[in-house]
């Protein structure tokens, strides 16, 4: 499969994902119109309020409209552009007050057949990976994420909302060292795509394999679920450990955000 159609499989997941996620929480708000989705969980961090280009058809217009609405909320936005496929926006970004910012870009990672790395690897050291199914293992999934990723613990609770357990493309993990909660992964399924996601470990139990595991793992569920694709999102320190775990860049993303924060 060539890096363009891996890419479309990949932007396709990541917005079925955070659809999902915000259209659960208490004021989040998921617009799709023209062409473009305005993904706006209403807490304080770029990341959880995104505006994508979802198709071609987007125009200047429809953009304009979703960074109106960003503003409208009063959280931190980015506007998230594929280089290459939406250049044709970048333009516009200025002139409507927007600047890149390059602590917003991320990169779309990608790898086909799933079936090359879907083996959970068993790290010893008294590790197990357990799929939530219910609050208290949510709580727990959610204050360790919170942790491995530094944010604050109430944005990580309500974009994870309990309704998420009951859709069926969607299952979250939580990693244990020694039946201590120490790292996090979400897997979420579009079509044939798994999206793989929060995969966070806690600072003190890093550079053990932990996040490799919980990556495998959702690969391995993936695959068994039918998906032959995996797609991720990863920060710029983060790309060479998912290169070495097999996956290739699929595109990057370039965040723009208010000029005066950027």
């Amino acid at each position: 499969m060539d890096r363009p159609a891996l890419a479309d499989l990949e932007h396709e997941n990541w917005i079925a994902c955070l659809a999902a996620s915000i259209s659960l929480t208490r004021e989040g708000l998921v617009l799709r119109e023209g062409g473009v989705a305005a993904l706006l969980g209403h807490v304080p961090l770029h990341f959880y309020n995104q505006i994508l280009i979802e198709d071609q058809a987007a125009t200047e217009q429809a953009v304009a409209a979703a960074v109106a609405r960003g503003r409208e909320r009063g959280d931190p936005f980015v506007v998230s552009l594929r280089d290459g496929p939406d250049a044709r926006f970048m333009t516009l970004m200025a002139e409507l007050g927007l600047a890149a910012d390059d602590s917003a870009a991320t990169y779309a990672m990608a790898l086909h057949p799933v079936r090359d790395r879907a083996r959970t690897p068993d790290p010893g050291h008294g590790f197990e990976i357990r799929q939530v199914t219910d609050e208290a293992g949510l709580a727990q999934h959610r204050r360790t994420a919170a942790a491995g990723f530094g944010v604050d613990p109430v944005i990580v609770e309500e974009m994870l909302r309990i309704d998420l357990l009951d859709r069926p493309e969607c299952a979250v993990y939580v990693g244990y060292l020694d039946g201590v909660p120490v790292s996090t992964a979400l897997g979420f399924r579009t079509g044939r795509t798994m999206g793989v996601y929060n995969i966070a470990t806690i600072p003190e139990a890093r550079r053990r394999g932990f996040g490799e595991a919980m990556t495998a793992r959702v690969l391995t569920d993936g695959e068994a679920a039918g998906c032959d694709v995996a797609a991720l999102q990863a920060s710029s320190m983060g790309r060479p450990i998912y290169e070495r775990l097999g996956f290739q860049l699929a595109v990057r993303y370039t965040g723009y955000v208010e000029r005066s924060s950027a």
